[in-house]
């Protein structure tokens, strides 16, 4: 649907982000480039989480203990189970080479520089050890993921009094349909996300990163949702608020929860981009806030 922006700058050349007449404010200039292209939100939080010592290290120290617990017990699943799980993949692929496309060295008849039966087996012992390390971490990986949202929003100088009562951008906002479809409950429950992911998608695992792309795109928007739970939550929005204000930014949030759920789904290492990732959600929602303030103010200088 085609959208006018409520607000206009007066005296000011005012920016404006690609297809759309949604304004950006002239004190965010510097972050023009994030905000038209939200995935790099996911790549500064993983940078800033890695060389801002005030924010890894109170995060390790929280998950450390349990991360080597994790580790250690998958380590040994990982030894005791590989064999078994790999003959296991090499009686699949045997089987069912039409279904898959896959054979010992083939991937659709194309030569690959690795063993299929190998690589199938890594992936799914290493999804098996993140699983493991997750249950491990999961009370002390959730008071982390809180605490480098709040540490970031403090570092930019922001209290709660920031974070302001939802302002409407578009003159004519887009009409949201609040029913689920079947889809999207079934997506929205852990045990929905678990079956595609676990037992739909697991034929695709044995393909070269294309089950992890699949998967991240199915969780694509849930993930940016939650990512942003503690913005919405800050500016008191009701849940027809929220679903316009990701339907106007559906193809920036999509774009953003991919990147998010991507770098998660990565086997172990994605640990650590459940962390980052909520510092790049809190500098996008920093921004975005300011776009808000931004509106309401010019709102308020036509209404006078």
């Amino acid at each position: 649907m085609s959208s006018k922006s409520v607000a206009e700058f007066e005296g000011q050349d005012a920016l404006f982000e690609k297809n759309s007449n949604k304004p950006v404010p002239p004190q965010l200039t510097r972050a023009t480039l994030r905000l038209e292209l939200p995935p790099s939100y996911v790549v500064v939080g993983a940078y800033r989480l890695i060389t801002d010592e005030t924010l890894l290290k109170p995060s390790w120290d929280k998950c450390k203990h349990a991360a080597r617990r994790g580790g250690i017990v998958g380590l040994i699943w990982a030894f005791l189970t590989f064999n078994v799980q790999k003959k296991f993949i090499e009686i699949f692929l045997r089987n069912s080479p039409k279904v898959t496309g896959l054979s010992n060295d083939t991937v659709f008849g194309y030569k690959v520089p690795f063993n299929v039966h190998t690589y199938a087996a890594v992936l799914l012992i290493g999804s098996q050890v993140t699983t493991i390390m997750r249950f491990f971490l999961a009370r002390n990986m959730a008071i982390a993921r809180d605490r480098a949202w709040a540490y970031t929003v403090e570092s930019r100088g922001k209290g709660p009094e920031f974070w302001q009562p939802y302002v409407e951008e578009w003159d004519q906002p887009p009409h949201v349909n609040m029913k689920k479809s079947l889809v999207d409950r079934v997506l929205g429950s852990w045990f929905g996300r678990y079956l595609i992911k676990r037992v739909l998608l697991l034929p695709f695992s044995f393909y070269p990163f294309i089950g992890i792309f699949l998967s991240a795109w199915l969780k694509a928007l849930g993930t940016a949702r939650h990512l942003h739970r503690r913005y919405f939550e800050a500016k008191k929005m009701t849940p027809y608020q929220i679903a316009v204000f990701m339907e106007e930014r559906k193809w920036n949030y999509r774009a953003f929860g991919f990147t998010a759920a991507l770098l998660e789904g990565l086997p172990i290492i994605g640990l650590v981009f459940m962390i980052s990732n909520r510092v790049g959600a809190a500098m996008w929602a920093h921004d975005l806030e300011k776009q808000q303030h931004c509106i309401a103010n010019e709102r308020q200088k036509r209404n006078k």
